[in-house]
């Protein structure tokens, strides 16, 4: 194997919360329709991504099943019937990209059209039919691209990236927001269908061959992310076996008991039945046998510890390989947040002032938790048009099912409670149970708690609680007291009270309200400045030592 390339270097993420909104910056308004079209080895899919780009939302989203690589290992040329049909969806995705006026648009063929000894031909043929370029990739290449997909969605991503297609498997180190060792292998399950020695010898020659990988790019890895349709139909699965209440794939996390567990449970269930509870193709399921036996070894090789799921691969890489370096270096959880807010919400801006108000009680939490604070306060009210019966579920919906990069499904669920408590007080949903067993007791506790903030603090002023008034939270007296400005006292009207009272229940504290007293001091000109309390508060002034615990 060739020596592998040195790492490509970016910046080390930098979790900027409420800096410049960059999806505004003439810098980031580029990418505001980016379409990749993927011509893999079993499928061909076109994605054009929009808006928020740091979490990528996804404005188009087409993938046909062409199987490109089908009988390459026996053949060596593209399938005849595979070949037609990608040539027919990417002269489709040709005219759509044309109607939807994109500022860029890349399409790059990967081991199939590269090893296909008429891939050549193929490239000429889609060139002719279309008038679009076709970047046929190199594996390395295709590895690190895969890896920045993963990068895009977990910036704080160490591990191994495992990127799996119908014609090969690329491997590659990634940690501190770049992309290091990487290599490529014909270790696909169309290459791997005629491997002789039967079950035996698919596994030695799997096993020999992934040795071979770990020598190039290590094998201290703890953590391995997933990459490609057979590795999130196999999760699918796993969640079908244990039972799993959130069925969102990117993030889900795996041991490598589960993923043998779920490779036995396998063998003795229906493939009718998998297809009707799972909504798999046939045609993924048709190579989960031989994907199983690659995952297999692969966890006997490589010992990793967890295994997550990325939704995000080459088509995000190429994204990520666009965006300017300020952008990398951003939250996508606050970034996609953010520009949730700023095209749902009534008031756009709102949440930065309410996360200023309520940050007291907040002081000493840790940089995850905080984090999920934020992004509660930016999305408080994206679901304000929804009907008032329904909002609670509609706010916990878009938690839990949101295309948002960023977020475990610990974090969903804690931010879909936290938002469901915004607008209701009455406990949960029944449906949201199964749910909830994600979540700790306390994680339950705090994340209800935000929710009785938000709803205080969000209409007790329809221009900015901080202007109003200052939260002071003293948790070892259990107190927590309500600073009013001069001339904001009628703000505090019964149901602010009330939504007051409700949030010192669930911090389990007692109460105390106080209004301000103007403070004179003379300025050179003689001027009076600045109201201050009785304890010589003045805006911006800590709350004392009892505050920060």
């Amino acid at each position: 194997m060739d020596a592998p390339a040195e790492p490509v270097t970016t910046p080390t993420p930098i979790r900027g919360y409420f800096g410049h909104p960059l999806f505004d910056d003439p810098s980031v308004r580029a990418l505001d329709r980016v379409g990749v079209i993927d011509v893999g080895s079993n499928s061909v899919r076109m994605v054009v991504f929009d808006g928020a780009a740091r979490s990528p939302a996804y404005f188009f989203n087409e993938k046909i099943m062409c199987g490109l690589g089908r009988g390459l290992a026996e053949t060596g040329r593209l399938h005849p019937d595979g070949r037609a049909r990608a040539l027919a969806a990417i002269t489709r995705f040709a005219l759509l990209s044309r109607e939807m006026h994109l500022t860029s648009l890349t399409m790059v063929a990967t081991a199939a059209v590269r090893e296909a000894t008429d891939g050549g031909d193929f490239k000429a043929e889609v060139e002719a039919a279309t008038g679009l370029e076709m970047l046929i990739i190199e594996g390395e290449e295709e590895a690190r691209l895969s890896a920045q997909g993963v990068l895009l969605g977990w910036p704080g991503a160490r591990g191994l990236v495992c990127d799996i297609g119908g014609s090969s498997m690329e491997l590659a180190e990634v940690g501190d927001n770049t992309v290091g060792r990487r290599v490529s292998s014909p270790l696909g399950p169309f290459r791997l269908q005629k491997i002789p020695g039967g079950k035996k010898g698919l596994r030695n020659h799997i096993d020999k061959t992934l040795k071979e990988l770990r020598d190039v790019v290590g094998g201290d890895h703890k953590t391995l992310y997933l990459v490609g349709g057979s590795w999130r139909a196999l999760a699918r699965l796993d969640m079908e076996r244990r039972s799993y209440p959130l069925t969102v794939l990117h993030e889900y996390r795996m041991t490598p008991k589960s993923i043998r567990k779920t490779l036995d449970w396998i063998k003795d269930q229906d493939v009718k039945t998998l297809r009707a509870r799972t909504g798999i193709s046939p045609e993924r399921l048709a190579l989960l046998p031989i994907a199983g036996v690659i995952l297999r070894q692969i966890l006997n090789v490589f010992r990793p510890r967890e295994i997550f799921v990325s939704s995000y691969g080459i088509r995000e890489g190429i994204l990520f390989e666009q965006m300017p370096e300020q952008l990398r270096a951003r939250d996508p959880l606050i970034e996609a947040s953010r520009h949730l807010e700023k095209s749902m919400a009534r008031m756009p801006g709102f949440g930065r002032k309410l996360f200023d108000f309520l940050m007291p009680l907040y002081k000493t939490v840790p940089h995850e938790r905080l984090r999920l604070v934020r992004a509660a306060c930016l999305l408080h009210d994206v679901n304000w048009r929804a009907h008032p019966d329904y909002r609670s579920e509609s706010c916990f919906d878009t938690a839990t099912r949101a295309n948002l990069g960023g977020l475990d499904h610990q974090g969903r669920v804690y931010l879909g409670l936290a938002l469901m408590n915004r607008y209701k007080t009455s406990g949960t949903d029944s449906r949201l149970t199964p749910v909830l067993k994600l979540l700790t007791e306390e994680e339950i506790k705090h994340a209800i708690m935000l929710g009785r903030a938000m709803r205080f603090g969000a209409m007790f002023t329809m221009g900015g609680p901080a202007d109003a008034a200052e939260l002071r939270y003293y948790p070892k007296k259990k107190k927590l007291e309500l600073i009013l400005q001069p001339g904001a006292e009628p703000l505090f009207g019964e149901v602010a009270a009330q939504r007051f009272q409700a949030l010192a229940k669930t911090l389990g504290v007692t109460t105390t309200q106080r209004v301000a007293r103007l403070r004179k001091a003379q300025s050179s000109s003689g001027s009076v400045t600045g109201p201050s309390s009785s304890s010589g508060w003045s805006p911006g002034a800590s709350s004392g030592d009892d505050g920060s615990d």
